[in-house]
């Protein structure tokens, strides 16, 4: 027999360990054809996930399994189950899907739960995921980094608190498990920075910590709870031509925390003319040189908080104080959001509330043509 390092003998102990609570997700289409009009089943994205806990809730990022009409599961033992979406979280890229009948499974293997808070850089890490479709490999590497920020593909909201590592990740990996050396969940692998759409030795997971608050959520009610200013406002790009500091509010909703509040949208007059909104420079203490600051800020707030506010509306600063409401459980149709190497119409819907800013073209939000470049702007 081989003889192997004590090293090796944990890694492949870790392997083994864990190979069984990592899961292939297929996710399926349904698509009419043009000819007979007979619709058939399509799988238009594929991806890892994890068995979260013995109820059969799998865990996987919303990239995923966005737009899936069916979502199939796959286990190392090849056997598949259907599964339902129970809820996601698309700021933060996480989804839960449950299995919508494991009684033929003798066993569900929960993966260990980590915290990801006393994490160092240079500690050993291990991925294990689906690659191109090769099922559960698994890779090495160390944390590289703590504390980055990405943005998330499907909202471009920022996602801070990542992990960065080196183990390589590549199409397929996403929503696979990170693990440290005792095979103990720390972070769930979400994305790369790459030039090629393959591994640099750049990979980003999202923090255990951070999941499984989001995962409780989802469990309990279904959604994840996040406050919102009841606003939608300009592109930071847009913000700049103007000569403008802070977020350019465009609308604030009837009846929502800033409406309430007094803030001013931004309109038109009799003549046509652009009458500018407030612009938010400072929120709960904190100073807004951009939407990534609001984002930031909102994040650290919670829903019903009572928090104050600085616009400068024209040349005047003006105090406001306000109420933060939750985040209505809804979807738009209105535009979709499109991730590199995506032909238009196959990205991923825009929050709900957008609206048309003729002129003013944002980047990595799709423009609609047919309406002379508008923009859809993300409502927060």
């Amino acid at each position: 027999m081989r003889s192997l390092t004590s090293d090796e003998q944990a890694t492949i102990s870790l392997f083994k360990e864990n190979t069984p609570s990592v899961v292939y997700i297929t996710n399926l289409a349904q698509r009419r054809d043009v000819f007979t009009l007979n619709i058939t089943e399509a799988p238009q994205g594929a991806g890892s996930g994890i068995v979260w806990d013995d109820d059969g809730h799998i865990i996987t990022n919303y990239h995923v399994i966005a737009r899936a009409n069916q979502v199939r599961v796959t286990f190392q033992d090849q056997t598949v189950y259907p599964a339902t979406v129970v809820g996601f979280d698309e700021d933060k890229d996480i989804a839960n899907t449950s299995l919508k009948s494991a009684s033929g499974k003798a066993e569900i293997r929960p993966v260990p739960l980590g915290t990801s808070s006393d994490l160092q850089v240079g500690q050993r890490v291990f991925a294990i995921g689906n690659p191109f479709g090769l099922d559960h490999t698994l890779t090495t590497g160390v944390i590289s980094g703590l504390g980055r920020e990405i943005q998330s593909g499907n909202t471009g909201r920022p996602i801070d608190g990542i992990i960065q590592t080196d183990a390589a990740i590549n199409p397929g990996n996403s929503g696979g498990p990170l693990l440290d050396s005792a095979g103990r969940l720390i972070g769930i692998n979400t994305a790369i920075y790459s030039t090629s759409g393959s591994s640099s030795g750049v990979g980003f997971a999202l923090p255990s910590d951070m999941v499984s608050g989001i995962v409780s959520q989802i469990i309990t009610s279904g959604r994840v709870t996040r406050p919102i200013l009841g606003i939608t406002f300009a592109p930071d790009q847009a913000v700049e031509q103007l000569g403008l500091g802070g977020v350019l509010v465009l609308d604030a909703r009837e009846k929502g925390p800033a409406w309430r509040a007094g803030v001013k949208s931004t309109s038109r007059d009799e003549s046509g003319r652009l009458i500018l909104g407030d612009v938010i420079v400072e929120l709960n203490g904190a100073l807004i040189k951009n939407s990534s600051d609001l984002y930031r800020t909102l994040d650290k707030l919670t829903v019903g908080q009572e928090i104050s506010m600085k616009v400068m509306r024209g040349e005047n600063k003006v105090d406001l104080g306000l109420t933060l409401d939750d985040r209505p459980n809804e979807q738009s149709t209105q535009g979709m959001f499109i991730f590199p190497g995506m032909a238009p119409g196959e990205g991923i819907p825009i929050p709900p509330g957008g609206i048309p800013i003729p002129g003013l073209p944002g980047p990595g939000y799709e423009e609609d043509e047919d309406e002379g470049g508008q923009f859809l702007a993300p409502p927060y």
